[in-house]
C-alpha cells in the first residue's frame, strides 16, 4: 500500500542501492557523512510492530546484514541504527556507518557539528562505496533467511 504525499511512497528517498518486493536501500545524501544508508520499507507502514512477525524477521535481517557489511567493508568506530519515523511515518531504519573523525562524532548525526570532516577522509570512504553496494546487492537478494526475497 502507497499513500500519496508521503516522500517515501512518492520516491526513492535517496540513491537507490538495493530494490526489492518487502523493502529497498537507499544512501542517504547527507553531508559529511558518506556510508549513511536507510532501509525502507515498501509498504506505508508506520511502526515496526505494523509488520506481521516473518517480515518483521526479514527486516531485522536485513538490517544486521547492512550493518555487517558497512563493518566488513569499511572498518567504522561504530555503526548507528535508528527507527524514528517522526517527521515521515514510514517504516524505515537508519543504517550509519561512524568515524571518529566524523563532523559530529561521537554526538548523534544530527547534533551540532563540532568540527569539519577532512575531504580525505571522506574520499577514502566514498572509493569503498562501489564493492560495498555491489556485495549489499548480491547479499540482500540471495539472503540472509531469503531476506530480499518474497
Amino acid at each position: 500500500m502507497k499513500v500519496p504525499g508521503c516522500p517515501l511512497c512518492d520516491g526513492p528517498g535517496g540513491v537507490p542501492v538495493f530494490d526489492g518486493p518487502k523493502f529497498r536501500v537507499i544512501r542517504a545524501q547527507e553531508p559529511g557523512f558518506p556510508a549513511y544508508y536507510r532501509l525502507v520499507w515498501n509498504d506505508h507502514v508506520a511502526e515496526f510492530t505494523d509488520l506481521a512477525g516473518p517480515d518483521r524477521e526479514r527486516c531485522m535481517a536485513a538490517v544486521a546484514e547492512v550493518e555487517l557489511l558497512l563493518r566488513s567493508h569499511l572498518r567504522p568506530d561504530k555503526v548507528n541504527l535508528a527507527a524514528l519515523g517522526n517527521a515521515v511515518p514510514h517504516l524505515h531504519w537508519h543504517i550509519v556507518a561512524r568515524f571518529a573523525w566524523d563532523s559530529h562524532f561521537p554526538a548523534p548525526v544530527w547534533a551540532t557539528s563540532t568540527r569539519g570532516a577532512l575531504p580525505q577522509d571522506l574520499a577514502a570512504v566514498e572509493r569503498l562505496l562501489p564493492a560495498l553496494e555491489a556485495d549489499l546487492v548480491s547479499r540482500l537478494a540471495l539472503g540472509p533467511g531469503n531476506c530480499g526475497g518474497p
